[in-house]
């Protein structure tokens, strides 16, 4: 088990979100406030973490044919869990993110580490690589919900900070308010996604410059 390696692909060269493309719809609909971002994600990163090691523990005795609807099962009974004590304890993070915490259960981020790694690594690999591509998301919905709160409402910290306002840092009418609606959420992940691919393009340019020069 290479934990750096696993550190690096969670948040750069396998990032969940600006690599493997999985798990749209939630990074859209949620990141406009950072108070949603940071809640999404840790619910995300912990159901990614203990499915992953309750998986990767049972997959000997999971029979092949079914091992997709063992998957959800499993999912599905931490999501649930986590559902419940957001609902208990943080309400207001329960109500403003809705049915997209009940959605984890067919997010594909899960599904697909369950199906793509989980299922052919031990318990220790798969409970760090729950941590890292969790992160890796949760990394990402927070750049969103900056980027958007900042320029859509001229604000930081929603839900958190001063009270739950947030930190005004410029008046709200000299906003680009679209980025606070659904458009915004497509071009700002646009971006970012974008900016990823540009990062992670810069090594093999080099390297096939170098080659080139030495031939």
């Amino acid at each position: 088990m290479n934990l750096k390696q696993q550190f690096k692909e969670g948040l750069i060269t396998q990032n969940p979100v600006t690599v493997q493309l999985l798990g749209m719809c939630s990074v859209m609909a949620i990141t406009t406030s950072l108070f949603n971002g940071i809640g999404m994600g840790l619910s995300v990163l912990v159901i990614l973490t203990l499915s992953n090691i309750f998986i990767a523990a049972l997959r000997k005795i999971i029979p092949n044919k079914i091992r997709i609807a063992c998957f959800i099962v499993v999912i599905a009974t931490f999501v649930t869990v986590v559902d419940l004590l957001l609902q208990a304890y943080i309400p207001d993070l329960a109500t403003n993110l809705g049915v997209f915490i009940p959605l984890i259960v067919v997010n594909c981020i899960i599904l697909g580490r369950a199906e793509g790694f989980c299922y052919k690594n031990g318990v220790a690999a798969s409970a760090a690589d729950g941590v890292f591509q969790g992160l890796g998301y949760t990394v990402i919905l927070i750049v969103m919900c900056v980027v958007r709160e900042l320029l859509g409402k001229g604000a930081f910290g929603g839900g958190i900070l001063n009270g739950g306002d947030g930190i005004q840092l410029f008046p709200t009418h000299f906003a680009a308010l679209g980025m606070a609606l659904p458009v915004g959420g497509f071009l700002t992940l646009a971006c970012v996604i974008a900016a990823m691919q540009y990062f992670l393009s810069k090594p093999k340019k080099k390297s096939e410059e170098k080659e080139e020069v030495a031939k």
